[in-house]
């Protein structure tokens, strides 16, 4: 049976089915077909939870969730979906998107809306008093459009408290990137007790990292099938979650049937990791890391004639070292530009003191290569508007 929170006020399964990277045809669209299949099985299997956003899959995401919902009763599911004010947009129009997502949903209202990624760069947007963002979601969860109001971030650790300080009780819920590599590579511990300690509910999001926690490796792999034989790697990050008291529901971005059958299996049993799982998990996380060994003793800071926050580049680092994370290129979009690591002028004076005798200069240099590779976040937000445009013409 289906594993339940109470959050909000509202009874919520454990497993939230995420829409972010539904199942495609050949041709690269929504396979309609298999994403009713697939929540025709959530639904009968207990899940309630269903999360899309704007610009997923193009603006095709609400559209697709919205089909494969509307023969069950309004009350019978809980409906998610967030307001674009993380991407660069040309203007922010509010009501004309919140319409859009109501009409291409096919319901009169959201249970969950969230401003979508709150972050170092998008604040300012949010807290623009001509754009009225956050006023306008308040205005429409008392007129009962949205039932229950919060927020998604990928911000630092660090940067969270001011966010929260900002948002007060306007907000009731967070949305977070949570897994057992993230526990310390991107500090989510820090925001799962920042969050707990003002009893804040945690939606979270990548669970599995995109699906590179599905694969840990032949040996880590083995490790895992020892000891649970009928089991999937995928369930590990899965049960590694259900420890943390926070944590009310966790999406999961299926992409096929067989995806969700083991997930609901999965949160069915509703059993969490001994303690020895548990801090296995977390070595085989720090096994699998390939960055520096950065403890953010921040000795190298003193010295540091252009005055660099170098354990938050090195953090970048190592996360871009394990995986291409547009987060690292998204946050430092958010960073002032004298704040780069290209303003790294070499002298060393920050190696000379690290205790874990780190390149830092060299480990710079590569992170600042890396941060230039491939597309930028702006680039990313800037597809997203024409393909938002076209498909809001489409809807009107």
């Amino acid at each position: 049976m289906m594993k339940y929170t109470e959050s909000c006020g509202e009874k919520i399964s454990k497993l939230g089915f995420g829409t972010m990277r539904l199942p495609l045809n050949e041709d690269g669209s929504i396979d309609q077909d298999q994403v009713n299949k697939m929540t025709d099985y959530a639904m009968e299997h207990g899940v309630n939870y269903f999360d899309t956003a704007y610009p997923y899959h193009n603006g095709n995401s609400e559209i697709a969730i919205g089909k494969a919902l509307a023969k069950y009763p309004r009350d019978s599911f809980k409906l998610v979906t967030k307001f674009p004010g993380h991407q660069f947009m040309k203007k922010y129009d509010c009501e004309g998107i919140f319409g859009e997502q109501l009409k291409k949903c096919g319901v009169d209202y959201f249970d969950f809306y969230l401003l979508h990624n709150i972050y170092e760069n998008s604040l300012a947007t949010y807290q623009n008093k001509d754009y009225g963002i956050i006023d306008y979601f308040v205005k429409q969860k008392e007129l009962g459009k949205i039932k229950h109001l919060g927020f998604s971030t990928h911000a630092r650790a660090e940067n969270l408290e001011g966010i929260l300080d900002y948002l007060g009780d306007r907000i009731e819920f967070c949305q977070i990137q949570l897994n057992y590599m993230d526990w310390t590579l991107q500090d989510a511990k820090d925001k799962v007790e920042l969050l707990g300690s003002r009893g804040i509910p945690v939606m979270v999001m990548e669970p599995l990292r995109g699906g590179k926690l599905a694969d840990l490796g032949t040996e880590n792999n083995r490790r895992l099938k020892a000891l649970r034989p009928d089991e999937s790697i995928a369930a590990w990050s899965f049960r590694w979650l259900m420890n943390i008291p926070e944590v009310a529901t966790v999406l999961s971005g299926m992409s096929s049937f067989d995806q969700m059958k083991d997930n609901v299996k999965t949160f069915s049993e509703g059993v969490g990791l001994s303690v020895e799982e548990w801090d296995m998990m977390l070595e085989i996380a720090e096994s699998m890391k390939t960055g520096v060994p950065c403890t953010a003793c921040r000795y190298c800071c003193d010295g540091c004639p252009m005055k660099l926050d170098i354990p938050m580049l090195l953090a970048g680092y190592n996360d871009l070292k394990y995986a291409s994370a547009l987060t690292v290129k998204m946050q430092m979009d958010g960073t002032p530009a004298e704040k780069w690591p290209d303003k790294c002028i070499g002298c060393g004076a920050c190696a000379s003191v690290c205790p874990q005798h780190i390149d830092i200069p060299g480990a710079l240099k590569e992170l600042n290569e890396m941060l230039h590779t491939g597309p930028t976040w702006a680039d990313l937000c800037k597809e997203r508007e024409e393909a938002a445009e076209k498909m809001r013409a489409g809807v009107k």
